[in-house]
């Protein structure tokens, strides 16, 4: 089988010029035989015009003679034309087999114009993705198919690709999107998309509705909240036997009218969509007209022919032509479309086809032949208004392919050096402005940040168990100090002996280790761990290697562990234990831990009597000697304050022992008082000033307290049977201290043997997201830099592909 002789494309088009050159000769003859008949009748009724009747039958036997030899003519135009359809079947079915005998012995495929098509097809991928914000024009060829909606351009697309692949609407708009459609040939009929490992049977019909509904998705997903259509281009390959190679874009159809379903913008979209691909100098426009329409409800002709006014590059397609030619009264309207006189456009082409006899249902083959018959009976063409070469998508495909690879061959090799130019110019620019750094794409930074990143999670294992711990000891009193002061001991305290501050201190202590506690160092615990693994990162800044093009990718690395992180649920059942027992235990065993304890105390009072006496000056203004050294002086409100807090500090003077809060009557006298002075204040105020001045006095008391018990120890081991002296708030404070420490060797331990390594493995989990997520990682890995990486890696690949492509033409030439 192989032996046979494969008719190449070259020869089925040298075959199909014989044909139509000798179409032309018999049309001649049949014309010159007529003419001559007419002249010899016409001869005939001169020398004898009295025979009228003689020279009518003569006339009539002429004009049957011309029909006959007409008719004979069309039949040998389709004779020839079914011999030509036979070879290409043959044909076809031949290099089906030799691809298929290759694929299944594994031998070396030979040079077939399917790989060109690939290799350009991808070419033209990587142009859809390069960066449009840079000054470098896409001008390789590849055909615009543009048409009014429903004019049937997506039917003429599917008749070239023969299948039904597209979705389908009565008059509904369902091209939603651009759509590249690369054409190659293949021993199975198949269709595939770009991003995509599934191939779909066209042969089966189960397969073509997926095609179809995964069209859609596509088309509906592209198009924005608020819009109709998108820019957006969806990639896909359909391969077959016998396919003409070329790379077809698919755009939305043009309308003249928006509906209330529509954005109001959508016309003049779809406008700017077709005029940006039809712009490119390069690009074959194949402009589908309806044939059942009058001409004078175009839209695509004005636009096709502001694009290309000469029609170097613009084919013209007659659709419908069956229906035209059904309501058609003046056949020399359809000729003059034709022949390029009626509208005012030009063109290389012009094609009369049919693509559906009405029923959406019907394949692609039985089209086909309703086309074939069609034309082989159609008054149109035995009428000579349509030529053979102007029919049928079979012709159509052939010539639009061979344009498509005779603008491919005269425009690629300038584009290539378009790109070696661009490229030249980036280098320029990355050597004059980064000219010690190496460059990176953005893929490779990430790769070096996550490399970073993980780097420093490793390095929280270095972190010592007694840093872990004193840092946990510090976050738990900054974070429960407060409540243990306001809540726990100045409650307690208001007690008149020992034994009411001891059973309030129990109480008290064991409702917030039962409920609040646990829960709190949890929080705290994540806080620290999160902490220590953050000024890691900040650390780094400190290193000679550090780059700032990093930085927005860390931070969003700890913003999003932080979000996943959930400590272990069973950690603060534990800590509830241990914590309870801790508090439960009053033994302070020797004069170390109450020298601690007694230290704990006196730095705790210190820092919030430093804390109060701060907020009292915010109240009151500066004292006197601020003011003298400062040179401010005191506001009314100031005045007013510091005549309310005056008042306050008497009463504490009579009574130190005074409780935490004002009694109503107290609160008259002091209201009384300042009146007095001439200042008017409401309860209110003197309130908010008491506050602070009890506190301040108290923890006065208690400052000095903890003074006076730094030699209680003796007591403390007698019960404290010396009234004189009363040191339960050490105790209090030594059980607290002692809280924190075995609280924040819980939590150490948490964190070393389970904690760190779930962040680990969360912030592998976060990086594997951003690396996976592009529009995510664009955005955190960001600059001129990062930019101009990206730019001369894409013109790097575009350029590669070009190039590869160039010298697999030329060996093909």
């Amino acid at each position: 089988m192989c032996s046979v002789p494969i008719l190449s494309i070259a020869g089925l088009s040298s075959t199909r010029m014989i044909t139509n050159a000798q179409a032309q000769e018999s049309d001649a003859a049949a014309f010159n035989i007529t003419s001559a008949r007419l002249g010899a009748s016409t001869s005939s009724e001169e020398v004898n015009k009295e025979d009228y009747y003689g020279a009518d039958i003569a006339d009539q036997g002429a004009q049957m003679t011309r029909q006959k030899i007409q008719e004979e003519v069309i039949d040998i135009q389709m004779r020839y034309q079914k011999e030509i359809e036979r070879l290409e079947r043959d044909n076809r079915e031949l290099r089906k087999e030799l691809m298929l005998k290759v694929q299944k012995t594994g031998g070396k495929p030979r040079a077939m114009k399917k790989s060109l098509i690939d290799m350009y097809s991808e070419v033209l991928d990587e142009l859809n993705l390069f960066d449009s914000s840079y000054s470098t024009q896409d001008n390789l060829p590849r055909v615009v198919v543009v048409g009014d909606q429903s004019s049937g351009k997506t039917s003429v697309l599917e008749m070239i690709a023969q299948a039904r692949i597209f979705p389908r609407g009565s008059g509904q708009m369902m091209t939603r999107s651009p759509v590249k459609v690369t054409l190659s040939e293949g021993p199975y009929h198949v269709a595939q998309f770009r991003d995509s490992a599934r191939e779909f049977d066209l042969t089966k019909e189960s397969d073509l509705a997926s095609l179809r509904r995964e069209v859609e998705l596509r088309m509906k997903t592209s198009v924005q909240t608020g819009h109709t259509v998108s820019n957006k281009c969806i990639s896909m390959t359909v391969k077959g036997p016998g396919l003409q190679r070329m790379v077809l874009v698919d755009l939305p159809g043009i309308i003249s009218t928006v509906t209330t379903e529509m954005s109001p913008d959508t016309r003049d979209s779809i406008r700017h969509m077709c005029k940006q691909y039809m712009e490119n100098p390069n690009s074959i426009i194949l402009c589908i007209q309806d044939g059942s329409l009058d001409a004078e409800r175009s839209n695509v002709t004005d636009l096709v022919s502001s694009m290309d006014p000469s029609g170097k590059r613009t084919i013209f397609v007659l659709t419908k032509v069956d229906m035209a030619e059904s309501s058609l009264y003046d056949p020399e309207r359809i000729k003059s479309i034709l022949d390029g006189r009626l509208f005012p456009m030009k063109a290389l082409g012009y094609f009369a086809v049919v693509t559906g006899k009405g029923n959406s249902n019907d394949s692609i083959h039985a089209i086909k032949q309703y086309e074939e018959q069609f034309f082989r009976h159609s008054k149109l063409f035995k009428d000579g208004i349509l030529k053979p070469t102007q029919t049928t998508t079979q012709n159509l495909s052939m010539a639009v392919s061979e344009t498509f690879w005779k603008m491919v061959k005269e425009t690629v090799e300038q584009q290539a050096d378009a790109f070696k130019a661009t490229r030249f110019n980036l280098e320029t620019e990355w050597k004059n402005t980064y000219p010690r750094i190496r460059e990176l794409d953005r893929d490779e930074l990430f790769e070096k940040c996550k490399g970073e990143i993980l780097d420093e999670i490793i390095n929280l294992s270095q972190v010592t168990s007694r840093e872990w711990e004193e840092a946990f000891y510090k976050k738990l009193w900054d974070k429960t100090g407060s409540f243990i002061i306001e809540n726990v001991y100045l409650p307690a305290a208001q007690a008149r002996d020992m034994g009411t501050f001891n059973t309030t201190v129990d109480i008290k202590l064991r409702q917030w280790a039962d409920v609040q506690l646990p829960k709190k160092c949890v929080e705290i615990g994540w806080d620290t761990l999160h902490e220590e693994f953050t000024q890691l990162l900040e650390q780094s800044k400190k290193s000679k290697d550090y780059d700032e093009v990093f930085d927005n990718l860390k931070a969003a690395v700890v913003q999003m562990s932080k979000l996943k992180h959930n400590w272990e649920s069973k950690a603060e059942d534990s800590l509830r234990v241990i914590q309870l027992n801790t508090l439960e235990d009053r033994s302070v065993n020797d004069k170390e831990q109450w020298d601690k304890a007694v230290k704990f105390m006196e730095e705790t009072m210190r820092g919030k009597l430093v804390q109060t006496e701060k907020e009292l000056e915010t109240m009151t203004g500066p004292g006197m000697l601020k003011q003298w050294f400062t040179w401010t002086r005191r506001s009314e409100d100031h005045v007013r304050a510091y005549a309310v807090r005056n008042e306050l500090e008497k009463m504490l003077i009579i009574e130190p022992e005074h409780k935490a809060h004002l009694a109503a009557d107290e609160l008259t006298t002091v209201r009384r008082n300042l009146f007095n002075q001439n200042f008017e204040v409401d309860g209110e105020m003197i309130r908010e000033t008491w506050y602070y001045v009890y506190r301040r006095h108290f923890y006065k008391k208690a400052f000095q307290q903890a003074i006076d018990c730094k030699k209680g120890f003796f007591h403390y081991q007698r019960g404290f049977q010396d009234q004189e002296v009363n040191c339960n708030a050490v105790v209090l404070f030594w059980r607290l201290q002692r809280m924190l420490q075995v609280t924040g060797n819980a939590l150490r331990q948490q964190v070393v043997n389970n904690e760190a390594r779930r962040l680990e493995r969360i912030i592998k989990e976060v990086l594997d997201e951003i690396g996976d997520n592009k529009v995510l990682l664009e955005s955190l890995l960001t600059g001129r830099r990062v930019q101009l990486a990206e730019e001369l890696k894409k013109v790097r690949q575009i350029q590669d592909k070009l190039e590869e492509f160039i010298q697999a033409l030329n060996k093909e030439k």
